[in-house]
């Protein structure tokens, strides 16, 4: 699980949460058939923990690469650039 920066408009508490980005994740995997029988999208999901409330859930992703530019870097823990 990688900190992954919360986009400054969200409703998120704190400034990051912990991600999935494992492409091989099964959560991530079954994700995309889902999304296409469930609402005809090419779309998929990662797993994410906000640690400030302990709450779990679904990151829409688009693709395999998506959002990972908001991946905090350990020098850095403000942003990755």
């Amino acid at each position: 699980m990688a900190r992954w920066a919360n986009p400054p408009q969200s409703t998120w508490t704190g400034s990051y949460q912990y991600v999935c980005f494992n492409d091989e994740c099964p959560y991530f995997v079954r994700g995309w058939e889902w999304m296409k029988q469930s609402f005809s999208v090419g779309a998929s999901y990662r797993f994410r923990l906000d640690p400030e409330t302990g709450e779990t859930g679904a990151l829409p992703v688009w693709s395999r690469n998506a959002l990972r530019d908001s991946i905090l870097s350990e020098e850095n823990p403000a942003r990755a650039d």
